[in-house]
C-alpha cells in the first residue's frame, strides 16, 4: 500500500549499512521501536529491491529520490518516496540520512513571480513531460518526469534517452523519438515497465509529438507520459474473467477443474500463488453436508499453481488435507459465505498464520502482501476455499480484485460441482456395472480364461458390456459376451437383468440358438415396459436393445456350439498359431422379434484359444473395424504366453488411446479330459440292465478309486436307469465322468423333461428323482438330438462324500 510519510521521518544508516539512529516518525511509518531496529541491517527493512536509479545513486555516493518498499512490523508492505543524503562520519566513512521527499520546484518563490504560467504549468504538472531537442538530446524535463526517472534534470540534460538508460525498453522508446522528428507525426506508444525510480511496473501511454516551429519545421520532440495503471489492471481483470468462462470446466472432472481454476488466476496475471481447497466429501465426489458449528473441518488441497516453480510457497502438498480449526479466519469465511481481503497485519489473518509455524514462516519468506479467501459455493451447497496470494506482484488486491475473485469463484463452483455429481454418477454406474460382473474367473476342467474390462473413460459413456463363464452340465462351459445398446446407469441395469437371464436359461441347458430367442423375447419384453412404441402401438420403441454371442464348449467331445445376435465374431488360434475369425452367421441384434438364429459346431483342437470380445474393441482404432480386426489377429498369432500376457498384448496393440466405448476382452483356452476320465455304456431297453448299469458304475468307481462314492452312485444309476426304462424309450446309455465332481448321466430317447414331486404314503412311484436330489449335490435335465439326458453330480471333496 502506499504509505503517508509522517513528519519528522528520518534514519541514519552507517558505512557497513547498519541503522545508527531511527527517528520517531519512522516508528510511526513502520511500526518498529528504536531497540528493534538500531544495528540490524536496513536491508532487513526492505519488501523489495531498491529501484535501479537508486541502486546507482547509491554506488556512486550522490544524493538520490525515489520509490522504496519497506516492511511494516506486521507483514504489510508499505511504498514510500524518500530520499537519502550521502553525509561523512569522524573517520571519513560514509553515512547516509535517508529523510520523506516533500514536492520542491526548481525555482524559488521570487522567480516564480517572473517566469510564465506556461512554464509554472509544465513545471508543476502532474504528468511526467520532458522536451528534447532535434538531436533526440533531454533540454527540459519537469519535477514528475525526474521522479520516474529518479534522476535530476542536470543529470540527464543534453543526453538521449538510450544514453541515460541504456537498457531495454529505452532503446525502443529512443527509435520512437527519432521516429518522430523524421516523419513529423505523433506516436502513441503503450508499455508495462517499472520505471528506473519505480518499485513496481507501471502501465505508460506515451504521447510522443513533433514540436515545429511557424514554418513547419520539426525543432524537437515532447514526450508526455500518463500513468493507465488502473485501465491496465480493469483490462487484465476483463481478460482473466473471460479466460475462466472458456478455460474453467472443460472436463467433468473435479480435480482437473479445480486446477483450471488455479491455472486461470495464476496465468492470466491476477494472482502470485492460488490454492484451492475442497471438502474431502467433495473431492470423492460425495454430496456434502452442511457445515457443522464449532467443529473443525478437514479439507483436501485439491489444486494449487505459482507463478514460482514447483509452488514453494504452499505448506500442504496437492492432494493432502489440512484442518480449518474452529474460529480461524478459513472456517469464518466458509461460514459467511463471502470473499474476503487481508494484508498479513489484519488481526485475523495474523491469528491464523500463528496458528501454523509453517505458514508464518512462508509468508515471511516469500514476502507475501495480499491474501483474498473466495469459498466455492453452488446451490447453497458449500464445496471448499480458495486462496488468492500476491508476492512477486507489487500492487495489494483492491476492492474490484474481490469483486473479481467473487466472479471466477462462483463460476468455478458451478463447474466443480457439476464435476462432482458427474464423479458420484459415474462412480455408482461403475460400482453397478462391476457388480454385476463375474469377479474372477472359475477354475474349470474345460477351460483356462483370462478377462480384460475397460470401461469408457468418460462417466456419462459408461456402457452396458458384459462377459461371463457358466459351468454346465457334463464338465461343459458356456462362454458368453454381450453389449447394451445405450450407455449410462440404465445400461448397466439392462445389462445386469440380461446377464441374469442367460445364467438361468443356461442351466436350462438350452441350445445357443434357443437361449438366445428366449432372450430376444425378454428383450422385448423389457423394451416395453420403457415406454410405449411407436404411435401408441406395442411395437418396440427400440430403447432397449443388445448383442449377444453365447457360446457352449464340451471338453468330452471336444466341440464347440456357437451363436451370435448381431455381435463381432470370435477369433480363433489353432496350437499350430494359424488365426482366423469364425464364420458364425451373424443374426438380428436382441429386441428386433421374429428373426431366427442359427447355432454352429465346431471341433476343436485341445489347446485351441478362443477370443470372444465386444464391438468396442474393434472401433477403438482411428483406421476403422476391418483394420481393427486384422490389429487384433495379429496380436493374437504373436508368440505364445500366459492368458494373461496375450490380453495385454492385445490391448496394447488394439488400442491407440483411451477407448471411446466400454472394452471386454475375454480369451479361453481349451482342455479336453482324457478317455480315461469318461465310460459310457449303451443299455438294452430291459429290466435287467438297471442291475447290470450298478454293477458297471460300481466297478469303474473301483477303478477311480473312488469307493466312497459306490453306493450313493449306485442309487443314483439304479432310479435314473428305471426312470429311462419307465418313461423314457431306447437308446438308453449311461456316462460317468470323473472330473472336478463325480458326473453321472443317463440318456433315452424321450424328449419329456422329468419332474420333481412328493409323493404321498400309498404311492407306488416319485420318489426316485427325490432320492437323487438328496443323494446329489445337483441335478437337472438337457435335450439332446435324440432325447434328453438326465444327470446327476456329486462332489469328491471330502467334505461333499
Amino acid at each position: 500500500m502506499e504509505g503517508r510519510v509522517p513528519e519528522g521521518l528520518a534514519v541514519v544508516v552507517d558505512a557497513g549499512g547498519a541503522v545508527m539512529v531511527w527517528s520517531d516518525g519512522a516508528r510511526l511509518l513502520l511500526g518498529f521501536d528504536s531497540a528493534d531496529v538500531v544495528g540490524r541491517p536496513v536491508t532487513d527493512l526492505l519488501a523489495a529491491a531498491l529501484p535501479e536509479s537508486t541502486r546507482r545513486h547509491l554506488a556512486d555516493g550522490r544524493r538520490w529520490a525515489g520509490e522504496v518498499a519497506l516492511r511494516h512490523r506486521d507483514g504489510d508492505r508499505v511504498v514510500v518516496r524518500l530520499q537519502g543524503t550521502p553525509l561523512l562520519d569522524a573517520d571519513g566513512g560514509r553515512l547516509w540520512l535517508v529523510t520523506g521527499t516533500a514536492p520542491v520546484y526548481r525555482a524559488g518563490p521570487a522567480e516564480q513571480a517572473t517566469l510564465p504560467l506556461w512554464d509554472l504549468t509544465l513545471a508543476q504538472l502532474p504528468v511526467p513531460v520532458a522536451v528534447y531537442d532535434r538531436d533526440a538530446r533531454l533540454v527540459a524535463a519537469n519535477e514528475s518526469m525526474t521522479e520516474v526517472m529518479g534522476r535530476t534534470e542536470e543529470e540527464m540534460k543534453g543526453l538521449t534517452l538510450w544514453e541515460i538508460e541504456p537498457h531495454p525498453p529505452f532503446d525502443a522508446y529512443d527509435r520512437l523519438q527519432r521516429e518522430v522528428l523524421r516523419t513529423g507525426e505523433m506516436i502513441f506508444h503503450e508499455s508495462h515497465d517499472k520505471a528506473p525510480g519505480e518499485t513496481r511496473p507501471h502501465a505508460w501511454s506515451m504521447f510522443i509529438s513533433p514540436l515545429k516551429d511557424g514554418t513547419g519545421a520539426v525543432r524537437g520532440v515532447s514526450a508526455t507520459v500518463f500513468d493507465t495503471t488502473e485501465q491496465y489492471w480493469a483490462r487484465r481483470r476483463l481478460a482473466v474473467l473471460n479466460e475462466a468462462s472458456t478455460r474453467i470446466g472443460s472436463t467433468l472432472d473435479v480435480t482437473r477443474t479445480a486446477e483450471e481454476l488455479a491455472e486461470v488466476a495464476v496465468t492470466g496475471g491476477f494472482a502470485d500463488f492460488v490454492t484451492v481447497d475442497l471438502l474431502e466429501s467433495v473431492a470423492v465426489g460425495d454430496e456434502p453436508g452442511p457445515l457443522p458449528p464449532d467443529t473443525p473441518v478437514t479439507v483436501r488441497r485439491t489444486a494449487q499453481r505459482s507463478v514460482l516453480e514447483g509452488c514453494p510457497e504452499s505448506v500442504v502438498p496437492s492432494g493432502g488435507t489440512t484442518r480449518y480449526p474452529v474460529g480461524t479466519l478459513p472456517l469464518r469465511t466458509l461460514a459467511a459465505g463471502r470473499a474476503t481481503r487481508h494484508r498479513p497485519g489484519d488481526p485475523q489473518l495474523r491469528e491464523w498464520l500463528g496458528s501454523s509455524t509453517a505458514r508464518a514462516e512462508t509468508v515471511a519468506r516469500h514476502m507475501i502482501h495480499s491474501v483474498m479467501l473466495a469459498p466455492l459455493s453452488a446451490r447453497g451447497v458449500t464445496l471448499g476455499l480458495v486462496h488468492f496470494l500476491r508476492h512477486r506482484t507489487a500492487e495489494p488486491f483492491s476492492e474490484d480484485d474481490l469483486l473479481l475473485a467473487e466472479e471466477i469463484v462462483t463460476r468455478a463452483a458451478v463447474s466443480v460441482d457439476n464435476a462432482r455429481r458427474f464423479t458420484r454418477e459415474r462412480r455408482t454406474a461403475l460400482a453397478l456395472q462391476r457388480s454385476l460382473l463375474p469377479r474372477r474367473p472359475p477354475a474349470l476342467a474345460a477351460v483356462e480364461v483370462a478377462y480384460r474390462y475397460l470401461p469408457t473413460g468418460s462417466g456419462a459413456d459408461i456402457g452396458g458390456d458384459w462377459f461371463d463363464v457358466i459351468p454346465l452340465s457334463g464338465a461343459r462351459v458356456a462362454l458368453v459376451v454381450g453389449d447394451v445398446v445405450g450407455h449410462g446407469v440404465h445400461a448397466s441395469a439392462t445389462m445386469g437383468r440380461l446377464r441374469t437371464a442367460v445364467r438361468t436359461l443356461a442351466d436350462v441347458d438350452l441350445p445357443p440358438d434357443e437361449l438366445l430367442t428366449q432372450l430376444d423375447d425378454l428383450v422385448i419384453r423389457l423394451d416395453r415396459e420403457e415406454g410405449p412404441g411407436v404411435h401408441g402401438t406395442d411395437t418396440p420403441s427400440g430403447q432397449v436393445g443388445a448383442t449377444c454371442l453365447y457360446a457352449v464348449y464340451d471338453p468330452v467331445s471336444r466341440r464347440c456350439t456357437a451363436a451370435r445376435a448381431g455381435h463381432p465374431p470370435p477369433a480363433l488360434v489353432t496350437p499350430g498359431g494359424a488365426v482366423r475369425l469364425l464364420d458364425l452367421p451373424a443374426g438380428p441384434p436382441l429386441g428386433l422379434g421374429g428373426l431366427p438364429f442359427e447355432a454352429v459346431e465346431l471341433p476343436l483342437e485341445e489347446g485351441s484359444l478362443l477370443a470372444l470380445y465386444t464391438d468396442g474393441l474393434l472401433t477403438a482404432p482411428e483406421q476403422g473395424i476391418e483394420d481393427g480386426a486384422a490389429l487384433l489377429c495379429r496380436a493374437l498369432g504373436e508368440r505364445a504366453g500366459t492368458l494373461d500376457e496375450t490380453c495385454d498384448r492385445v490391448l496394447h496393440t488394439v488400442l491407440d488411446g483411451r477407448p471411446a466405448d466400454d472394452i471386454v476382452l475375454m480369451l479361453a483356452r481349451t482342455a479336453a479330459l482324457d478317455a480315461a476320465q469318461v465310460r459310457t455304456w449303451r443299455l438294452s431297453p430291459e429290466p435287467a440292465a438297471v442291475a447290470r448299469a450298478r454293477k458297471m458304475a460300481g466297478e469303474q468307481l473301483a477303478a477311480w478309486g473312488l469307493l466312497e462314492a459306490e453306493f450313493a452312485t449306485e442309487l443314483i444309476v439304479s432310479e435314473l436307469v428305471t426312470n429311462a426304462l419307465r418313461y423314457g424309450g431306447a437308446p438308453i446309455e449311461l456316462r460317468l465322468i470323473r472330473d472336478a465332481s463325480l458326473i453321472c448321466e443317463v440318456s433315452d430317447g424321450s424328449s419329456t423333461a422329468p419332474h420333481l414331486r412328493r409323493a404321498r404314503v400309498f404311492d407306488e412311484g416319485g420318489r426316485g428323482l427325490m432320492l437323487v436330489a438328496q443323494l446329489a449335490e445337483r441335478w437337472g435335465s438337457r435335450q439332446t438330438a435324440t432325447g434328453k439326458t438326465i444327470w446327476a453330480e456329486q462332489s469328491l471333496t471330502a467334505d461333499g462324500m
